[in-house]
């Protein structure tokens, strides 16, 4: 394929995405909605505050660009939700990382790292191709895996977000589970001791504790906001410090010692868990002892030897 072909290829392709898009965008093409229909009949009033306007959120960092295609993102992103059938394990995984963001709002990231992976994939595919270094068949390939890449590289990044959480949560546990033992010693009760821990301390699960305190003065009970931030946490430790406070809370059972109780536990995981990475990370470091230092330290004790027997008249 010559330079000119190429370049011609892309201009076309550029044209007839162009031209697909001004297509897809005109009034007989769009799909009329309810309250499209209805609008006409009714008096467009909007007796809501201006203060308390939700702001469009921001789905792709191109500015006034993202005006233009904010409508085509919209359309994708509800077509994948109508075929995605993970939606409820993707919310949990939202909740578990700590995100405002929605569903939809996750799903239009995922096709913007697509579209930007295929268009890097396309431009990459191009040059290389008119350069010679890789044929046209292996450029339509690698054009064509972009897409799914740029999906699971948001993918991914996500599910760092969810370990990273989680991990801090369990580093930031023992020390909240004292401070919550210090304060129902002192005579708080568990609202209160929750409520004083979120108010003095900084950290994941400090965000958790203020999340629930904001759900049960809104009205939902406090048990049912425990057992909402133990799912969203999805951690065994938090779990059972859940189940500690429903039974102090329900039986009346003192709650100090088994918060200092479940502290040390988290502590002794996390000791265990240190003496295993130890583990791990010395039977990794045998490995170039074994095949690199040693046989150099064998053949710097043989060598001599067998250099004075071999050069002896």
């Amino acid at each position: 394929m010559s330079a000119a072909t190429g370049l011609a290829v892309l201009c076309g392709s550029l044209l007839g995405a162009g031209l697909w898009t001004i297509f897809v965008r005109l009034p007989m093409m769009r799909r009329t909605t309810f309250a499209d229909r209805v609008a006409s009949q009714l008096r467009g009033v909007d007796a809501s505050s201006r203060l308390l306007r939700r702001e469009s959120v921001s789905v792709a960092p191109f500015g006034p660009l993202e005006r233009i295609v904010r409508p085509l993102i919209t359309d994708a992103v509800a077509r994948v939700s109508r075929w995605s059938v993970g939606n409820a394990a993707l919310s949990k995984r939202l909740a578990a990382a700590g995100s405002s963001q929605s569903v939809t709002d996750f799903r239009a990231e995922q096709l913007v790292w697509a579209g930007a992976a295929f268009a890097a994939a396309t431009a990459g595919g191009v040059a290389l191709t008119l350069s010679g270094r890789i044929s046209p068949a292996l450029a339509v390939l690698f054009v064509l895996m972009a897409p799914g890449l740029g999906v699971a590289g948001r993918t991914y990044l996500l599910a760092n977000a969810v370990r990273a959480r989680r991990r801090r949560i369990l580093s930031e546990f023992p020390s909240i589970a004292d401070m919550m033992a210090l304060a129902v010693g002192a005579g708080e009760t568990a609202a209160g001791a929750l409520e004083r821990t979120a108010r003095l301390s900084h950290g994941a699960l400090s965000e958790e504790f203020a999340l629930v305190l904001s759900e049960s003065r809104s009205g939902t009970p406090f048990v049912g906001a425990l057992q909402k931030m133990a799912d969203r946490v999805g951690l065994a430790p938090i779990s059972r410090f859940v189940d500690g406070l429903v039974v102090a809370l329900e039986r009346g059972t003192p709650l100090a010692d088994v918060l200092r109780a479940q502290a040390q536990d988290v502590r002794d995981v996390a000791k265990r868990e240190l003496m295993e990475a130890a583990g791990r990370k010395e039977i990794g470091m045998m490995v170039p002892l074994v095949f690199g230092v040693l046989p150099l330290t064998v053949l710097f004790a043989v060598y001599p030897g067998v250099a004075a027997i071999t050069l002896a008249p």
